[in-house]
């Protein structure tokens, strides 16, 4: 005799970029084991295509993680934790008075939102005549990052892959059209404050964002502690 099929449960969700309605299942184990032997295995890609495959699974197709903005991506992901693990989550967070005191706390995954500076643009000045655009990061471009690399190599990486075209007086240059090595010269000849002005965008852009109020147990100061990036909810 079979055994019998067991029925998941199906759950609505908007997205953060689009405000569009989908549906979404929790992942199951099998997706669960891939995902986990991936995170344990620190492969940048292994991990990226572990969570394309499984966000893609749990949205029934609709969402192409390939393609769709990290912001999303990670998102949908905390909502499919949320259900498939449980939605509470208990963190340690440095107290701001002091900078060293840890303290535990306790967030509802399911209250953590996508939240966007208000300062933020996707177009860059760099001159009185030159701006740069820029797309919001994919999981693609998880695969160019190396495990060794540092914050700063990692940040020219993101930099690099996600320039959406130069204007440079009534002209527009498309990434298409440029080659590697022309991105290289072109972003090598920034001077400390452009380079600034580039990061900012990477700074300000939407971003998994969640705020919570702590009291320091030896100085019985309170503060507010900011939480960011899928790293920080996944513990």
């Amino acid at each position: 005799m079979a055994l019998p099929k067991l029925q998941t449960s199906e759950y609505t969700l908007t997205l953060p970029s689009t405000q569009e309605e989908i549906k979404f299942r929790p992942f199951l184990v099998k997706e669960q084991k891939i995902l986990m032997i991936a995170q344990e295995s620190g492969d940048e890609k292994q991990v990226a295509d572990a969570m394309e495959k499984l966000v893609s699974n749990c949205t029934f197709g609709v969402l192409d993680a390939n393609i769709a903005p990290m912001f999303d991506v990670e998102y949908v992901f905390l909502q499919l934790r949320a259900k498939s693990v449980g939605a509470k989550l208990s963190l340690n967070v440095t107290c701001p008075d002091d900078k060293e005191t840890k303290v535990q706390v306790e967030v509802n995954l399911e209250e953590i939102g996508v939240q966007m500076s208000l300062e933020h643009s996707k177009e860059i000045d760099i001159t009185e005549d030159i701006k740069m655009n820029f797309r919001y990061p994919i999981l693609k471009d998880l695969q160019g990052l190396n495990a060794d690399f540092s914050e700063f190599e990692r940040a020219m990486v993101m930099v690099y892959e996600c320039i959406e075209s130069v204007v440079h007086g009534g002209d527009t240059i498309h990434r298409i059209d440029m080659t590697q090595d022309e991105i290289t010269e072109f972003i090598d000849s920034f001077n400390t404050e452009q380079l600034e002005g580039v990061m900012k965008f990477f700074e300000t852009m939407p971003k998994l964002r969640h705020v919570v109020d702590v009291t320091n147990p030896k100085t019985k100061v309170k503060g507010e502690v900011l939480l960011e990036g899928l790293e920080t909810f996944l513990g």
